[in-house]
């Protein structure tokens, strides 16, 4: 479970160290090239909202077989397209059918105990970590050597060997609901008035993606501009230094519970890590070192602040597990869409320095969030 999310989830990042070379090859600039980062997370949010609440009403193991099916038709498209507003609608769809890890997280809490619930996702969010860090590295580096279109390429063909080992190795799971889909869609609307703690966890955790992703998306821009003017590859390795939150999801997950005050506690130490992150980042100017820390210190922060959320939310209503979750990763990939839509304005209205302020108050926002409502 934990190697289908990480590389299912790369679907969604390998975009990011590449805006240089799709802008260059379609003729257009960087800011807009970008638009594909932020279209990419919208079909992302709009799968979660349409498609994982399914897994409370079909049978998982087919659903993952066949979302990730269309997902290799949407990615061979990006391959061959010669037309960038084509390409954005089919970022937008390489997202919408990329949404299989939010089918398997469920999935693995719901299999196991509930003393080892936590640990459980914690283990399959490291493997999804994992993923997204190694997806920008290795999207760097077949970008410079091959061509943004290679990298397309290869991920339909990872997708492909990913159906065949499913098919082999997942274990079918029956759903509980005996409802119809819009009975199942309309409890959703349900549960996000009834269960106030599902509604601050999702706002919190999407402001928490929102200052990731602003970062991630951001941080092209800034080291392909001068002084650095880093090429892809050298841009990709920085994903590496975000395995830290990969390697601390585990931990995390093994030290969360249900209990609200411990959440409250974990969520307000990995935004006070975030908020570290951006301050780093703001004194950067040519020292890459402080770059360095700054990427990890907001990686553990997130991923402490979203293990602990979700360990939180799979506790409420273990029966409507997948729609609790369709309401805390649509929120969170909103968030993430918004994030990288601000950050690269505020990076083109004021540079570095604006960005890091702005995005620093969007950490500050949440902070104040977690302290009143957590």
């Amino acid at each position: 479970m934990a190697v289908c999310c990480g590389l299912i989830v790369a679907n969604l990042y390998y975009c990011q160290p590449l805006l240089p070379l799709i802008a260059d090859d379609f003729g257009v600039s960087e800011a807009e090239a970008g638009s594909i980062t932020y279209l990419t997370q919208l079909g992302y949010a709009s799968g979660l909202l349409l498609f994982v609440p399914l897994g409370d009403l079909l049978e998982r193991k087919k659903q993952i077989v066949s979302t990730t099916t269309i997902a290799i038709l949407v990615l061979l498209g990006a391959v061959f397209t010669k037309s960038f507003f084509i390409l954005q609608i089919l970022c937008f769809l390489i997202g919408l059918f990329s949404i299989v890890p939010q089918l398997i997280i469920p999935f693995a809490a719901s299999l196991a105990p509930d003393e080892k619930r936590g640990q459980a996702i914690g283990l399959v969010m490291g493997g999804l970590l994992i993923g997204i860090v190694s997806s920008r590295s290795l999207s760097g580096y077949i970008g410079h050597a091959l061509g943004w279109r290679h990298m397309y390429f290869i991920a339909a063909a990872i997708c492909f060997l990913l159906v065949l080992l499913i098919k082999r190795i997942l274990p079918e799971n029956e759903p509980a609901y005996r409802g119809s889909y819009k009975e199942l869609m309309r409890s959703i609307g349900h549960y996000v008035k009834t269960f106030p703690a599902l509604r601050w966890a999702s706002i919190s955790n999407g402001l928490s993606f929102a200052s990731m992703s602003a970062f991630w998306v951001t941080m092209v821009l800034f080291l392909s501009a001068k002084p650095f003017a880093y090429n892809t590859v050298q841009i990709g390795l920085f994903g590496i230094i975000g395995a830290s939150g990969a390697l601390a999801a585990p931990l995390v997950g093994k030290n969360s519970s249900g209990d609200r005050n411990m959440v409250k506690r974990i969520s307000l130490l990995g935004l006070c890590l975030q908020l570290l992150g951006y301050l780093a980042f703001y004194f950067t100017g040519n020292h890459i070192f402080l770059l360095i820390v700054g990427i990890i210190l907001i990686d553990i922060g997130h991923q402490a602040l979203q293990i602990s959320k979700q360990t939180l939310i799979y506790s409420l209503k273990p029966d409507a597990r997948n729609r609790f979750n369709t309401v805390f990763m649509t929120t969170t990939f909103i968030g993430g869409a918004i994030g990288s839509a601000l950050g690269i304005l505020l990076y083109h209205t004021g540079g570095w320095s604006v960005f890091c302020i702005g995005i620093s108050g969007l950490v500050f926002l949440n902070m104040l969030i977690n302290w009143k409502k957590a």
